[in-house]
């Protein structure tokens, strides 16, 4: 019947479809097959010479899109003369206190800073996921992206997870990245360079040199090698002005890393700026240091307290400061604990020498005692 006759057609047509893709495949691999590339290459010059590594940049995913509302240019933060390593809060489950965050990223914007480094060596960012690291970047552009430039730190030890990091930031509208070289593991002069340049395609970017912390200098050399970039907006350098000045003199923007050299490095080196700690606290009288010319006497009167904040590794200071003028809660995420309670006294001498209202915050300073501090090995 005609039931039969049309599954019989059906049939056949399916085998005659298996027959002709089982050909095809056949007739495939005998169009590629496999050669020997050094046979081959042998071939044609009857010379062997050693395989060279292929290094292909830009093979991250490209972020010129103008649906970035953020997207800026290098140009646009080479002017900027403070920039603050913004701290980060923390609730007493260990999560981010954003409503802390907020409020002292408002604080810096009225007292004139101009730019803040979100998820930095002060803000914690080695004690984050990267999805949290990610997430306070993003937040930090969408609340205060039209009032301040947002600069993430998207570095790493690992160019890939550079890569990914920086494509992320620049993803959710941070206006430049901030790249440390790759540390502990460290590397050549040839891979710091083609470090950077995996991620100077992406957009604007501040190269950090901090040897203390990494272990290994970033030599002139390869400064200068990549500012034929045109998204290196400057360097954040923390080996000293007489560093700064080479840079300056060959017209490369600096900006100090070292809240102690800023001053000098501002007004007799050449330097943009700073990149600064101490603005935490006092962000008015930093900007006064940046923008109103040489003030020694100003200088002077911040050292005392630039000193205090860098007794022990940063942010142990700055952590505990900001808890005694009420900024921020009392918590610690582990390894970092406060400082002991001569030096939180101290901070309070300090404050009452410079000027209770020249510091962030309305409550008064307090010494707190030890059991008023939480410290957080993991998150609840």
């Amino acid at each position: 019947n005609s039931l039969s006759i049309n599954k019989e057609r059906k049939i056949s047509l399916k085998m005659a479809a298996m027959k002709s893709y089982s050909m095809c495949s056949r007739e495939s691999d005998l169009h590629f097959p496999h050669h020997n590339c050094v046979d081959n290459y042998k071939r044609r010059s009857g010379k062997w010479r050693p395989p060279q590594a292929a290094v292909k940049p830009n093979l991250h995913l490209p972020m010129r899109s103008f649906e970035v509302k953020n997207m800026t240019s290098a140009e646009d933060m080479k002017s900027l003369r403070l920039i603050t390593a913004i701290k980060t809060p923390y609730l007493p489950d260990g999560r981010f206190d954003l409503e802390a965050y907020d409020a002292l990223v408002n604080m810096q914007i009225a007292n004139g800073a101009e730019g803040v480094v979100v998820g930095g060596t002060t803000g914690e960012g080695q004690l984050m996921s990267r999805d949290e690291h990610i997430m306070l970047i993003g937040h930090t552009v969408n609340c205060f992206g039209s009032s301040i430039k947002v600069i993430g730190n998207t570095g790493s030890n690992s160019t890939r997870e550079a890569i990914h990091a920086t494509e992320q930031g620049f993803a959710v509208g941070m206006h430049a990245a901030l790249h440390i070289n790759p540390y502990y593991g460290k590397t050549s002069v040839e891979g710091m360079v083609s470090h950077f340049d995996s991620v100077l395609p992406m957009g604007p970017t501040i190269i950090y040199n901090v040897p203390g912390r990494t272990g290994q200098d970033i030599p002139p050399r390869v400064i200068h090698t990549i500012a034929q970039s045109p998204n290196l907006a400057g360097v954040k350098e923390c080996a000293g002005n007489d560093r700064v000045e080479q840079y300056t003199d060959k017209g490369i923007v600096v900006w100090s890393g070292n809240d102690d050299q800023c001053h000098d490095a501002r007004w007799n080196h050449g330097a943009t700026g700073v990149v600064s700690v101490t603005s935490n606290l006092v962000p008015g009288l930093m900007r006064r240091l940046m923008f109103e010319g040489n003030n020694t006497e100003l200088n002077s009167k911040l050292l005392p307290l630039i000193d205090w904040l860098f007794q022990d590794r940063n942010p142990i200071a700055l952590n505990t400061a900001l808890a005694q003028l009420g900024v921020v809660r009392p918590v610690f995420r582990l390894p970092y604990v406060p400082l002991p309670s001569a030096q939180r006294v101290e901070f309070v001498n300090l404050v009452k020498k410079i000027g209770r209202e020249n510091f962030v915050g309305e409550e008064d300073v307090q010494v707190l005692e030890d059991d008023d501090f939480i410290l957080i090995a993991r998150l609840c």
